[in-house]
């Protein structure tokens, strides 16, 4: 059966079914389903280990980012199947979140989300852990003797170096992939989607996740700092934001190569893996000169 034959013959829908693919996604394959009920977003994926994607995880953060309004509602799931609601809205873009507005709002969606979402969560938690990440990729590179080899003697030596100037953290439950598309604009407020990654997690993670992702300046970052702890960046918070924005640059790298290797979709994970190489080695170049 194909994922599309998948997605059209789930239980859950009533009268006609028409199913048709949704782009953007690079851990599933992703469906828009309407029936007598609406329209629903069918995702397609089994777990992911090498990239630490355990379906449960994401399903339990789906359902309380839900509760904590923060994400579309849970229609329906099933081994390697989630079914959400579907939102009438657009995707954003990394130019959308350098706009002041949608900044804002989306600096407050985080907070929501990493204050909230704790308080309706049930049954086992994941911890996202960045470094714990990096060493498990860099290891799954070595052993499938990726092209990228030759690198991660160096890429190791930086991420030790990001972590001890990170030092103790708070925790929030932290979404862990704030790509652009994964904000969507319904004309009224943003929704926070896909939480493949969801797990406690530093809040400085999501926030140099952000600013990575989306090419936010200094300002902008400043921006961000002060509006999520509600008073101006001190120098040793800039200093461990820095390390961790080039902590999740770095993840998203190898998260990349190991894709390259691993990963069936069709996406040119190459060019994933030099523009987010690329976007690594300013943010650490910034944070080592901190």
């Amino acid at each position: 059966m194909t994922p599309l034959d998948r997605a059209r013959s789930l239980p859950i829908w009533t009268g006609p079914v028409h199913a048709e693919p949704l782009g953007g996604g690079i851990t599933n394959i992703n469906f828009v389903v309407r029936d007598a009920r609406g329209k629903s977003v069918v995702r397609i994926g089994d777990d992911i280990p090498l990239h630490q994607i355990m379906r449960f995880n994401e399903l339990a953060a789906s359902r309380a980012a839900h509760a904590a309004g923060i994400s579309p509602a849970v229609l329906h799931h099933e081994p390697g199947v989630l079914v959400i609601d579907f939102i009438e809205g657009r995707t954003l873009t990394a130019a959308d979140l350098q706009q002041d507005h949608t900044l804002d709002q989306a600096i407050t969606l985080i907070r929501r989300a990493h204050q909230t979402i704790p308080h309706y969560l049930r049954g086992p938690a994941q911890i996202f852990w960045a470094f714990h990440v990096i060493r498990d990729y860099a290891a799954t590179l070595r052993d499938a003797s990726s092209c990228h080899i030759a690198l991660l003697p160096q890429l190791l030596q930086d991420a030790a170096r990001l972590e001890s100037a990170i030092g103790p953290v708070d925790l929030v439950f932290g979404h862990n992939d704030l790509l652009p598309a994964n904000f969507l604009d319904d004309g009224h407020r943003l929704w926070l989607i896909d939480w493949d990654y969801a797990g406690f997690n530093s809040p400085l993670f999501d926030l140099g996740g952000l600013a990575a992702n989306n090419g936010l300046s200094e300002d902008q970052q400043a921006h961000v700092l002060n509006r999520y702890f509600d008073s101006s960046p001190d120098p040793d918070l800039w200093r461990r934001y820095r390390a961790m924005k080039a902590a999740a640059a770095l993840r998203e790298t190898l998260w990349s190569m190991v894709s390259e290797i691993h990963s069936e979709l069709d996406f040119d994970y190459a060019a994933y893996t030099a523009s987010n190489l690329s976007t690594y080695r300013a943010s650490l170049a910034d944070a080592l000169n901190t």
